[in-house]
């Protein structure tokens, strides 16, 4: 029988400062490029659509930026997440390696998304905006912001990816139970959606056309702004808050990690868990750092590291990253979350440089390690978070072949409670797959 562990903080232990991953870089990133001159971009031109609060945290190289005490006390209401031992799943998999997973689904909206929304809510309410408009691909960063909006007197207009409005109706409800509204994206509301749909009228979406959307309503609106829940620096910073928690719980049971692994879309789980160990990953060459997406959108495995455009319109700044063209529409797999064509600017720049790896895993496997998954753990985990098991499942089953004792952590960055219409999808796919072949 293997331990089993919880490692719980208290609230007196939980960080009080964001940690910013720029300060320990040893190279300088490449700055937001202006789309209309194609120069870099400063941060006054980004004001129409972001508090300067925001803007402020976007440009900085301080190593700590304070979490204000309005945010954290909406924090303490989840946090500190605990850090568990999947000591069933070792057992399953017949592994020395030890496994432990950062458990983020208690969150209200369940998932990681709600670190940075309840940042975002507070520094645009703070400077008088009173709407907040977005996209989101499964769900999980719309009904996030939709309950920080709550929290803070906001409006919240999500812009939700087709595929995702259609096959995630539970989602869709979750964000207007917390007071939001949900336009299926494209929609003929705005003049992107209008001529997407335009070009092909039975577009399934994607997170790029979701974005032109929330951004071109923003842009044009007097008294909203623009909500983003990945890629950018400032939203990555908010989610360090998970990192710097597992420091410290693997401190408390002595344990030094040997492979890190979260699920990538845009980047902010991944960054959020990753980012307060790259100094260890600086000095350590042992240390590896796994960054994992999907074969159906694998931007960091396939995709170019140029500057893009963020979205399908060409409306927001060009950043410098990995990506499949701001025109890729991705398959409608069930991992929503991870449909983007981009990656953040820094994990990119840390794939390239070298300190962090990419995987990429089929939709099938990623089913079978959720279901694994569910029976050992008994949590069902989001498609995204999937991919991360799946990764950490492969590592402990090399452990096991080499008979390493090595310890392994992951992100698990939200439940999926709410896509099990989802994965009853994918078994059904993959059914008919089966008696087809059969058949054969």
């Amino acid at each position: 029988m293997r331990k089993k562990e919880r490692v719980c903080l208290s609230v007196e232990q939980m960080p009080t400062s964001w940690y910013n991953v720029k300060a320990d870089l040893p190279f300088a990133m490449d700055p937001p490029m202006d789309p209309e001159t194609q120069q870099p971009m400063g941060p006054e031109k980004l004001s129409r659509i972001f508090p300067m609060g925001l803007l402020e945290q976007e440009v900085s190289i301080n190593r700590e930026i304070p979490i204000p005490e309005e945010v954290f006390r909406e924090y303490v209401v989840y946090r500190p997440t605990p850090l568990i031992r999947a000591s069933g799943l070792e057992e399953y998999l017949d592994t020395p390696a030890r496994i432990y997973f950062k458990n983020e689904s208690i969150s209200p909206a369940g998932s990681h998304k709600v670190n940075t929304a309840l940042a975002q809510a507070f520094f645009n309410a703070r400077e008088g905006v009173q709407k907040l408009v977005t996209e989101t691909g499964a769900g999980q960063w719309g009904s996030a912001l939709a309950y920080a909006g709550q929290k803070f007197g906001m409006e919240v207009r999500a812009y939700m990816v087709r595929t995702s409005y259609d096959s995630k109706p539970l989602r869709r409800k979750m964000i207007e139970l917390f007071g939001g509204s949900v336009i299926p994206s494209p929609s003929p509301e705005t003049q992107s959606g209008r001529h997407i749909l335009s070009q092909a009228p039975d577009s399934p979406g994607s997170l790029g056309i979701a974005i032109s959307e929330a951004v071109e309503i923003a842009m044009n609106s007097k008294d909203a702004n623009y909500a983003l829940g990945s890629v950018l620096d400032h939203v990555l910073l908010h989610q360090t808050i998970i990192g710097q928690e597992t420091r410290v719980q693997l401190s408390i049971i002595e344990e030094q990690p040997d492979i890190l692994i979260a699920c990538v879309g845009g980047g902010s789980n991944f960054g959020g868990f990753a980012f307060p160990f790259i100094p260890d990953r600086i000095e350590k060459d042992r240390l590896q750092i796994i960054a994992v997406e999907p074969n159906a959108c694998p931007t960091l495995t396939q995709g170019e590291y140029r500057y893009d455009y963020g979205d399908t319109e060409h409306l927001t700044p060009m950043l410098r990253m990995y990506t499949l063209g701001s025109e890729f529409i991705p398959p409608p797999i069930h991992a929503g979350g991870l449909r983007y064509h981009g990656a953040s600017p820094i994990v990119s720049r840390l794939v390239k440089e070298g300190l962090v790896e990419a995987e990429a895993y089929d939709q099938t496997d990623i089913l079978t390690a959720a279901k694994i998954f569910t029976m050992c753990e008994g949590i069902i985990p989001a498609p995204e978070s999937s991919h991360a098991i799946q990764s950490a499942i492969v590592h402990a089953k090399k452990c096991a072949k080499n008979r390493e004792e090595k310890v392994i952590v992951f992100n698990l960055s939200g439940h999926g409670l709410m896509d099990l219409n989802s994965y009853d999808h994918i078994e059904r796919l993959n059914h008919q797959e089966v008696l087809a072949g059969e058949r054969k």
